[in-house]
């Protein structure tokens, strides 16, 4: 059964514990892992470390190299046709097809209504400031494929990308051990319209898409969730390339009051848990009755459920039902604990939804589960992880673009502020800075100079 825990003192305390995605986070099975392949007693970051840094020195020889290492499977490249995609969708059953194509309406709808626009504003002086928008020319979109194959992160990862004007989408997902990408991935592949797919996962798939190697085009940025080294990766290659975020395991808080159903907070506490042994799945609720019937539900609904060993991990680990005093105490743990899903099932949802401070995606009334949020509500559900919903956003159109600021001042907005410009400039002992107004100052009263001597011989030839 999921621990129920009493009272607000015990929620911070569980908050406070929060992992942060650092070695600590690493079972002692993979450990050993890392330790067997490299012959070393590796942090993950090191590990990490020597699979970019010998991809961005050897190229495709390496990626292949560290692939059959790692993952098993040995590749001649690691493109998939054309050919493999359409075959892929066309063996997919058209009931998968028609949802594929259904989200992918809802995600393309929902993304359209994101677009930032380019604008120029004409200021009283005669100048002119505004901004240009211009999408990113390449990205790469990372699908993971480890315990479960998702086609649905590509499209909601994908398809905002093509919204906001990407001209090039490359995708990585890793392959299985047959050596290909699960069918489902490349049908969704093909409803998204995205033809540049390539069978790399793991950090060999971010050193490749962020170094470039003799198949791989480098990219600008790189987008989408993964593992543990597939995250950790991201965080070493950015800077060289941008990267939407860091994410780590998923998590879910739900509020609820006692007008809840408990069948559906049970099964989304489970859905939540499903995905990873390290997920978080909390309910916050004012009603000890609620909880206890939610945990009975839980433990009835387990039994049938085919990840029940991950999901049982995940609940006696990260998980647990908090009885807090109030909807107002219950709203203070969610904003602090900054959840990736906040799930929010009572009697009038709607009234709390605008207190939200901190939250990937707020999801308002019990029929809005988090499981549809996931395929086809239409926001993407990639969102920030382990707290970072304090800064971050949800991945969106803005991620695939970029802004130009455009600066022109005419000549009397130029001779208006040249002056105190000047003066900042001196300040910040930039005097080059000061310098560079005071030419254009002096240009200034030459001209103004010329234009008196001019007036003068004027009146004089008029007398």
């Amino acid at each position: 059964m999921i621990p129920i825990l009493v009272g607000i003192s015990a929620a911070r305390e569980k908050i406070a514990k929060q992992r942060a995605l650092t070695e600590k986070t690493v079972s002692p099975e993979t450990a050993a892992r890392v330790e067997k392949l490299f012959g070393a007693a590796l942090t993950p970051e090191q590990a990490v470390a020597k699979i970019l840094d010998d991809i961005r020195l050897r190229g495709d020889d390496a990626a292949r190299a560290w692939t059959e290492k790692i993952d098993g499977v040995a590749r001649d490249d690691f493109w998939v046709s054309a050919e493999e995609i359409e075959t892929a969708y066309q063996e997919t059953p058209d009931a998968v097809r028609d949802a594929l194509h259904l989200a992918a309406s809802r995600i393309r709808a929902f993304h359209e209504k994101q677009k930032p626009r380019s604008w120029l504003d004409w200021t009283p002086g005669g100048g002119a400031l505004g901004q240009i928008i211009q999408p990113l020319e390449r990205v790469g979109v990372y699908v993971p494929g480890g315990s479960a194959p998702l086609p649905s992160s590509l499209l909601m990862s994908s398809i905002p990308a093509q919204v906001a004007g990407v001209s090039e989408i490359i995708v990585m997902s890793p392959p299985s051990r047959d050596g290909k990408i699960a069918p489902v991935i490349l049908a969704a592949a093909r409803v998204a319209n995205v033809s540049q797919v390539y069978a790399l996962g793991g950090a060999q798939a971010i050193a490749a898409l962020a170094y470039g190697t003799q198949s791989v085009p480098r990219v600008d940025k790189i987008l989408g969730a993964g593992g543990l080294f597939t995250t950790l990766a991201k965080r070493q290659v950015f800077g060289i390339v941008g990267i939407d975020g860091l994410y780590g395991p998923t998590e879910t808080v739900l509020i609820a009051d006692d007008s809840a159903n408990p069948r559906y907070a049970a099964a989304d506490l489970l859905a939540q848990a499903e995905h990873d042994v390290l997920a978080t799945s909390i309910l916050l609720t004012p009603s000890r009755e609620f909880a206890e019937r939610v945990a009975r539900e839980m433990d009835a609904q387990l039994p049938n459920l085919a990840r029940r060993a991950i999901i049982e991990q995940a609940l006696h680990g990260q998980s647990a039902i908090f009885v807090l005093d109030s909807l107002d105490e219950c709203l203070e743990i969610a904003n602090t604990f900054a959840p990736e899903h906040l799930c929010l099932l009572m009697r009038d949802a709607w009234s709390l939804a605008p207190r939200v401070r901190n939250a990937g995606g707020i999801f308002v009334g019990e029929q809005s589960s988090e499981a549809l949020g996931d395929y086809m509500l239409g926001p993407s559900h990639v969102m920030p992880t382990g707290g970072t919903a304090r800064f971050a956003s949800p991945l969106n159109v803005n991620d695939f673009v970029k802004i130009t600021s455009v600066f022109y001042a005419s000549e009397q907005e130029a001779r208006a502020l040249s002056a105190a410009g000047q003066i900042l400039a001196n300040g910040e002992e930039l005097t080059a800075h000061a310098n560079a107004l005071r030419q254009r100052m002096k240009d200034e009263e030459r001209g103004r100079d010329g234009e008196r001597e001019r007036a003068r011989e004027g009146e004089k030839r008029e007398t």
